[in-house]
């Protein structure tokens, strides 16, 4: 994944906590119940960061979580009609998340951790469908590494040295 470092002092951060759960560790003396949240933030306008936070009460997992997302913020391309630049599959472990671009008036149609991730980072309009694993974490991790690896037309006509009007061609 590359990691644009990304100013959030003047960004409206809103966070989802996509799961929360309850993990056990059996010790000599019993068990240590934790709790795992898992958090996706966002400011609706290309930035998006997802982050694990553990600990023994909720509110201060997904504290953690959030903390752990704001440091992992990457920017993200968004095309004039609110869709993805180009399709693209994101994979991660074996969690692959297919990302259609989509033209106006299609809304957000993804399942539940692909839409919380979708929905902060501002896309209005895309179309995708979860292959393979149904973790949670590994498929909001799959959509995350999909979003980051697209590239905008004028990255790739920079990219092959012409002018962006010579790509369609």
């Amino acid at each position: 994944m590359k990691h644009s470092i990304v100013d959030t002092s003047q960004m409206e951060l809103e966070d989802k906590v996509v799961s929360i759960k309850r993990v056990t560790k059996v010790v000599k003396g019993g068990r240590n119940m934790r709790f795992t949240a898992l958090v996706v933030v966002g400011d609706r306008n290309g930035h998006i960061g997802a982050g694990l936070g553990k600990a023994t009460e909720i509110p201060e997992a997904i504290r953690k979580g959030k903390e752990d997302a704001i440091k992992k913020l990457i920017n993200i391309p968004i095309d004039e009609n609110g869709s993805i630049p180009h399709d693209f599959i994101g994979y991660f472990g074996s969690a692959e998340v297919l990302l259609k671009r989509s033209p106006e008036g299609t809304g957000v149609i993804a399942g539940g951790p692909v839409r919380n991730v979708l929905e902060l980072a501002g896309y209005k309009n895309i179309r995708t469908k979860s292959l393979g694993s149904n973790n949670k974490q590994n498929v909001v991790l799959a959509t995350i590494e999909g979003l980051s690896q697209l590239k905008t037309p004028e990255e790739v006509a920079k990219l092959r040295g012409i002018p962006v009007e010579q790509l369609s061609n």
